[in-house]
Parts: structure tokens; sequence; C-alpha cells
């Protein structure tokens, strides 16, 4: 089964539009540093603010 079109995504980063699946993505791939997480998309390089949402999934994932 297919994720249906209008699935609606988790946004973190609201100034870059960055979701919570590409970021889980990106740390199951192994960049789980908040640099390499900003590098890679943009995230926390806006306002700064989603950085805390940022290291709680870099943390969770790590448990």
């Amino acid at each position: 089964m297919t994720d249906s079109p209008d699935k609606e995504e988790t946004v973190i980063c609201s100034c870059t539009g960055t979701s919570k699946e590409k970021i889980e993505q990106l740390i199951e791939k192994g960049v789980d540093d908040l640099d390499k997480i900003s590098s890679a998309t943009g995230a926390n390089t806006g306002c700064g603010s989603c950085d805390i949402l940022i290291l709680e999934l870099i943390a969770k994932q790590k448990q």
C-alpha cells in the first residue's frame, strides 16, 4: 500500500519546511548530529527554534 498523497507530515522546521520524517530518515542513515542535519536539510539555519526538537529526535533514536 502506498502513502496517500495528502498524508500530512509533521513539520519540525517551519523556516525550511523540514519534516520529522526527513530528519528521522537521516538519523537512521547515521546523520545523528545537529550540524550535519542542518547542513543536509537547512533546518535550524533560520530562526533556530527547532534545535531542541531535532536534538530530541536524535536522543530518541539513540535509545
